[in-house]
């Protein structure tokens, strides 16, 4: 009864103006002096047509109806819906199928994104673990290493600012592209790791720069944490140098254990560790890969070089970045 109701609401003007026409020509037919049997002989005709129609036209409404609600409850399944029964219709459906299309890329987009989340803090859950653990012993001694204890507090720390990095790399929106003086970028992080470079004994040799290059000072800043944190893990009483070639291009290089060539070119995958990252117990796979997507956001590119016992050097091509000056 609802979609009979809702039919003749839908169809009340058309009606309406059926019946005013019908008693125009009425009206026409008895002044004209017509008989009034044929008068009401074409208007019981007329009727009896209309109603038809009403009647037919009705009753594929509400069977329509029926069709539509019943895709309604099973809106993924493009196939229930009934074939188009005009243009409007047909451009309605083409609608609801572009609409469907991206649902689905949306809920792909979402359900990849949620995998990746899942194993990049499952890995970081493990990763931080080490430090906390390392901490938990320290204070069992009755004097504990305060050196120590800042060590691992610092380990801490960075871990932490990873999972920030991580959770806002998609959105984009903390980007403040500008022209940034290399030079200031460069002293911020190793004074950030001045702690670890005398506790790993690894000396620093860089020189200063003069070059300025078109990036976000911050994710930069975040790269070559990450750089500096890889080469001093795996250069122990070595040394770690930082250049800016012309371009500019920005380069951290090691004097440490280097990497194995079948394991070169998968350093940026997610979770892969290498031979050394497995020995060394240190390593989760995490760093060089949110390196790359930091890069890939800002149009910077990366690669490494290495040779085991020969060092590792990444170099960071700044001159690549395609986004616009803040």
């Amino acid at each position: 009864m609802r979609d009979i109701g809702a039919y003749f609401k839908k169809s009340a003007g058309a009606i309406g103006l059926f019946a005013l026409f019908g008693a125009v020509f009425l009206t026409v037919f008895a002044l004209s002096g017509l008989p009034a049997a044929a008068v009401g002989y074409g208007a019981a005709l007329c009727a009896f047509f209309g109603l038809a129609y009403l009647g037919l036209s009705c009753a594929r409404y509400v069977r329509r109806a029926a069709e539509l609600r019943r895709a309604l409850a099973h809106p993924a399944q493009p196939g229930r819906l009934p074939p188009p029964a005009d243009g409007v219709e047909r451009d309605y459906q083409a609608m609801i199928a572009a609409l469907r299309e991206e649902l689905a890329a949306t809920q792909a987009r979402q359900q990849a994104r949620y995998a990746d989340a899942m194993d990049y803090f499952t890995a970081w859950t493990h990763q931080i673990k080490t430090p906390i653990a390392g901490i938990g012993l320290l204070l069992k001694d009755d004097v504990p290493d305060k050196g120590e204890l800042r060590n691992q507090l610092f380990r801490i720390e960075q871990y932490t600012d990873m999972a920030l990095g991580y959770l806002r790399l998609d959105g984009g929106s903390d980007l403040l592209i500008a022209r940034y003086a290399l030079d200031g970028v460069i002293r911020k992080a190793v004074k950030k790791y001045a702690g670890w470079f005398i506790r790993r004994g690894v000396a620093l040799d860089y020189a200063g720069t003069d070059e300025t290059a078109l990036t976000d000072e911050k994710w930069l800043g975040f790269v070559l944490e990450q750089l500096l944190s890889n080469a001093l893990k795996y250069t122990p009483g070595g040394t770690v140098s930082i250049t800016v070639e012309p371009g500019p291009a920005l380069v951290v290089r090691d004097t440490g254990l280097g990497i194995a060539p079948e394991d070169l070119p998968l350093v940026f995958q997610k979770g892969y560790t290498g031979f050394n990252g497995r020995t060394e117990g240190r390593s989760t796979g995490i760093g060089l890969y949110l390196c790359k997507r930091v890069c890939g956001i800002l149009g910077h590119g990366i690669r490494v070089e290495s040779a085991p016992g020969a060092g590792t050097a990444v170099y960071l091509d700044l001159t690549a970045a395609k986004l616009g000056v803040e």
